[in-house]
């Protein structure tokens, strides 16, 4: 028992330094999330790399300017020689000759017809940016999600702890009552022992829930991306700031799903980026089949060369051209990658498809669990009265002698368990109400996004 006891303090110790503690609300832990999710930070990188594209897909439209220039420098020596002409000899002296040269030169390309493989290829690539914009305000509500459930889960812990630790007080109070009564032969000895070991398991159940609490907390504080041996106080009033008739208003307004459904079509931000995923997809074909029509480039050029610098721009040479390149046979490499993209554009589709069924079945079945949960939440009520009021009546009745320890015993646990289904329910509704409006697409993270586009 006393070890117990230790142990208990021991852990109730390390919740008592509120002063050095970092408050953290529900608010605070979206905003952290949010900030800290590394998915979520390298999808925003990669949405630069898209902008990147588009530029770069633009600047196709562009003629391309390159320039160019050179200098060379040579130096020739030669050794003096004698050489005969006719018996008479000749004397060649040493010869030391130096040269350079300068050259300049600008050249431009641009492709005035390429099947308009180069009007796709900057649908494509915006296709893509507004994809992988979506996709990236999507992670942010699936992850501001994922926040709230992780947060309300420490929430459900600390009030399911606060509920063992008045069931040990009253273990505690109901201990001493029977060993008092015992010393004055009113309560046998076996009620004693019945009654020590029911302290000992509200002991022993209140450690365990005290190490749920710190398991709860550990799994938020590591998804938020903070140290996890920082020292940190999770709180907030939800459960007493539950807007029930707010919650029914909109069980009743989206409570016909087929609409609703539609409705989600429109809002998911992931079904949206996926649809621009498929129309790039369209893109590629159109851009692959580019490849049986004649390619058309234009070309200038500009050059200038001399020996000396100063007369560098004396002699100059202008030229332009057109080139154009008719694609007779390719060895079927240009219906092989427009049959390629045909097939991704399939899958792509099948992809969408399958989203579609997804969101009827996640509207639908979290829908389902909503509205469970709100009946679940209203027995779950009813059912912590009643287990009070019996509890209240097995404890009158003991302690004026006319009842029996197990009878009080078996109405305090049916009370516990009453109040834990409680405290489930209540944050169950919580969680259901936030996930519906999830997968309807409707979750509102504006307020908790520091970040901004």
């Amino acid at each position: 028992m006393k070890v117990l006891i230790v142990g208990l303090l021991v852990i109730f110790n390390s919740f008592s330094t509120i002063s050095s503690q970092t408050k953290i609300t529900l608010n605070d832990a979206i905003s952290i999330a949010l900030k800290n999710n590394t998915i979520l930070n390298q999808t925003g990188n990669n949405i630069l790399s898209q902008e990147s594209s588009l530029k770069s897909a633009y600047g196709n439209l562009i003629p391309s300017l390159s320039a160019q220039g050179s200098w060379g420098w040579e130096r020739n020596e030669q050794a003096g020689s004698t050489r005969f002409f006719n018996g008479i000899p000749f004397i060649i002296p040493p010869i030391t000759t130096e040269s350079r040269s300068f050259y300049a030169g600008l050249n431009s390309d641009v492709v005035l017809f390429d099947g308009l493989a180069n009007i796709e290829n900057i649908s494509l690539n915006k296709n893509n940016l507004n994809s992988a914009k979506l996709f990236f305000e999507f992670l942010k509500q699936q992850i501001a999600l994922n926040t709230m459930v992780k947060y309300y889960m420490v929430m459900t812990q600390k009030e399911l702890l606060k509920v063992r630790e008045e069931n040990l007080k009253k273990q505690k109070i109901n201990y001493q009552l029977i060993e008092e009564r015992n010393r004055l032969g009113a309560a046998t000895l076996a009620d004693l022992y019945q009654q020590q070991v029911e302290l000992g398991n509200a002991e022993l159940q209140l450690i365990n829930q005290s190490l749920e609490v710190e398991k709860a907390q550990n799994d938020l504080i590591i998804f938020l991306g903070l140290d996890i041996t920082g020292n940190y106080d999770i709180e907030d009033n939800s459960i007493k700031n539950i807007n029930y008739q707010s919650l029914e208003a909109f069980e009743e307004e989206y409570s016909n799903l087929q609409s609703r459904i539609s409705d989600a079509y429109n809002n998911r931000l992931d079904y949206k980026s996926k649809l621009y995923e498929l129309k790039s997809s369209m893109n590629s074909i159109r851009i692959a089949g580019a490849g049986h029509f004649p390619t058309l480039v234009g070309s200038m050029g500009f050059s200038t060369f001399s020996n000396n610098l100063s007369d560098l721009f004396d002699s100059k040479s202008y030229s332009a051209g057109l080139r154009l390149n008719i694609p007779i046979f390719s060895n079927f490499n240009i219906s092989n990658r427009v049959q390629i993209a045909e097939v991704q554009a399939m899958n792509k589709q099948l992809e969408v498809n399958e989203l579609e069924r997804k969101i009827k079945q996640e509207i639908s079945q979290t829908y389902n669990s909503f509205v469970a949960a709100k009946k679940s939440l209203s027995v779950s009520q009813k059912n912590v009265k009643a287990a009070e009021e019996r509890l209240r009546i097995e404890q009158e009745k003991y302690n004026i002698g006319s009842g029996r320890l197990l009878d009080l015993q078996i109405a305090n646990t049916a009370f516990v368990v009453a109040q834990t289904d409680y405290v489930n329910s209540q944050y169950n509704y919580l969680i259901t109400s936030d996930q519906i409006k999830f997968y309807l697409g409707i979750l509102d993270i504006s307020k908790f996004d520091s970040k901004g586009e």
